[in-house]
């Protein structure tokens, strides 16, 4: 079968992203096209933004190292968030507004909530956003603030401020580490300071985070599990850990996967 130009990108895509060698009459051979094809091909990357050519060669593109880093993050513990995700969704009821931050398992739980009816929902994540655009049923209010670098995600001293214009019902947060002694951690201080406010502002706040961020800790200090509802993590988790965790709040929602 003739490969396409769209499988041919993606390829090539990969292999520059992977740091991988290649050469142009290499990819004409396993692509069964012709070296200027290959060519139009690189010139179609860098003109998308993908790629940018060099002498002999090609280097991602800031805008493509960010897609493979996010679409790398997402996949990891995948059918852990799904399940979490799945979970979550059954505390939300109509006319609600939420919080979702910029997790990767609340970006699964936005995939579930766009089909919803009635529903307002807050976030600081263009991810979130860009999945929830085209929802009838949802209003999504994209927090203002400053992209952070290599993310999806508002932060700052902007994102904290227009926080303190609404009141939440719920907020769902993820957690990029959290110790056994109930201490939750973020891999960016500007995100530990929006995901505080977050609490501030709803009235509940639910953790989402699978069992491999558990026992873990990461840069920056986010709080403790005492200030929130629930942790809703996977059945995965380590039975020392879950006791001790248990301890700081005894409300520990585990699923299957």
């Amino acid at each position: 079968m003739k490969i396409t130009a769209k499988q041919r990108h993606e390829k090539i895509r990969e292999l520059i992203a992977k740091d991988l060698p290649f050469a142009v009459s290499d990819l004409a051979r396993q692509f069964g096209v012709s070296e200027m094809t290959v060519h139009r091909d690189l010139n179609a990357l860098q003109q998308e933004g993908h790629i940018k050519r060099t002498h002999g060669g090609a280097v991602p593109a800031e805008k493509m190292a960010f897609e493979f880093d996010f679409t790398s993050r997402r996949k990891s513990n995948k059918k852990a968030k799904q399940a979490i995700a799945k979970y979550a969704i059954t505390l939300i009821k109509p006319r609600q507004t939420l919080i979702l931050d910029t997790g990767t398992t609340t970006l699964e739980l936005a995939l579930l909530l766009k089909d919803f009816q009635n529903i307002t929902i807050l976030t600081p994540s263009i991810a979130v956003a860009s999945i929830l655009q085209f929802s009838t049923g949802i209003q999504t209010i994209l927090l203002g603030g400053n992209i952070r670098k290599g993310s999806p995600d508002l932060t700052g001293a902007i994102t904290e401020k227009v926080l303190d214009m609404f009141m939440a019902d719920i907020a769902f947060q993820g957690a990029d580490g959290i110790g056994l002694n109930g201490e939750m951690y973020n891999s960016d201080m500007r995100i530990a300071n929006v995901d505080q406010k977050m609490r501030q502002r709803a009235h509940k706040t639910y953790i989402l985070c699978d069992s491999s961020k558990i026992n873990k800790t990461n840069l920056a200090f986010n709080g403790s599990l005492s200030e929130v509802n629930a942790l809703i993590t996977d059945s995965k988790i380590k039975i020392e850990h879950l006791s001790a965790l248990k301890e700081i709040n005894k409300n520990i929602i585990t699923v299957n996967v």
